[in-house]
């Protein structure tokens, strides 16, 4: 049953990525970044009423801290939802688990010590192969938008994978210390809110029309429902499948891409899509066998 929800929330993130690339149209990354905080914190308050969750926390400083950087992997994510092909910034920002991966080669090599063989880099043989497939696929994927004059939208997706890798990394701390996911993400959608609001005093507002707002709502209410769907997923324990089901996602990019927007991906791309996830599932895996009990992402 996990591995269904799984499903449902992958549907739900990729449904949002296509209402934020209609909204983007009529809405700056900045406004749709304050829009979605506002009014997911405003449907994450009255869950947490209904359920009795406490909203009041002891660790004030790493909620601030995991919400600046997941409002950087939101902003960056939705900028490239609006200038790239629905399924690459998909893909890009699926890429945390690839991220991951590097810091935890990059770590080994850090710690290294000759008078510790356990420490020994080539240890790490499986994650370094695994970091050069993703970012192998990362190159294929972004040749085409640069060819089409969107490298910088391409570098900017994959920031929101970096920052997102960061973001999942501070989530799995508060989760140790006995943080509610449903606190954790409530304090992201104020977070989101707040910074969003404070760009739009560089961005500026566009022109209101309330036809176009009307795409503000499924944005939040998709994100919120994708969220409780991964959520009910991993609450009997994260399986490898429900784990890797969340690259589901990339497909139904693809299919949305392709049939709603016309999007038309290269060869070349779509081997890019297939290494990027490969090489996700490959590092989810790896990452299990050290931390079997890893909690959720969050988009």
């Amino acid at each position: 049953m996990q591995a269904l929800w799984m499903l449902a929330a992958a549907l739900f993130f990729a449904l949002m990525a296509v209402c934020v690339k209609i909204a983007s149209a009529w809405f700056n990354s900045a406004e749709l970044v304050f829009y979605r905080g506002v009014i997911s914190m405003l449907l994450l308050w009255v869950l947490a009423r209904s359920q009795g969750v406490g909203l009041k926390t002891r660790y004030p400083g790493m909620h601030a801290w995991r919400s600046m950087i997941g409002v950087l992997s939101l902003g960056a994510w939705f900028y490239s939802l609006a200038w790239l092909p629905l399924a690459t910034a998909m893909t890009l920002n699926y890429m945390s688990s690839v991220w991951i991966a590097a810091f935890l080669v990059g770590g080994a090599l850090l710690n290294f010590s000759p008078s510790r063989p356990a420490s020994h880099p080539l240890r790490q043989g499986p994650l370094v192969l695994t970091v050069i497939a993703g970012f192998a696929g990362v190159l294929l994927m972004l040749r085409p938008t640069i060819e089409q004059n969107q490298a910088f939208a391409g570098m900017v997706g994959l920031l929101s994978g970096l920052s997102a890798a960061f973001a999942y990394m501070q989530v799995m701390a508060l989760s140790r210390l006995g943080e509610p996911v449903l606190r954790t993400v409530f304090y992201f959608s104020v977070g989101s809110a707040v910074a969003g609001g404070a760009a739009m005093a560089v961005t500026g507002l566009s022109p209101w029309d309330w036809g176009h707002a009307l795409w503000l709502l499924p944005i939040a209410a998709l994100a919120s429902l994708g969220q409780l769907c991964m959520t009910r997923a991993y609450s009997h324990g994260a399986t490898l499948v429900v784990a890797n089901l969340q690259y589901s996602g990339i497909v139904f990019g693809a299919l949305f891409g392709m049939f709603l927007f016309g999007d038309r991906i290269p060869a070349m791309g779509w081997a890019g899509m297939a290494l990027i996830v490969g090489s996700g599932i490959a590092a989810t895996v790896l990452r299990a066998r050290a931390a079997p009990d890893s909690p959720a992402e969050e988009h």
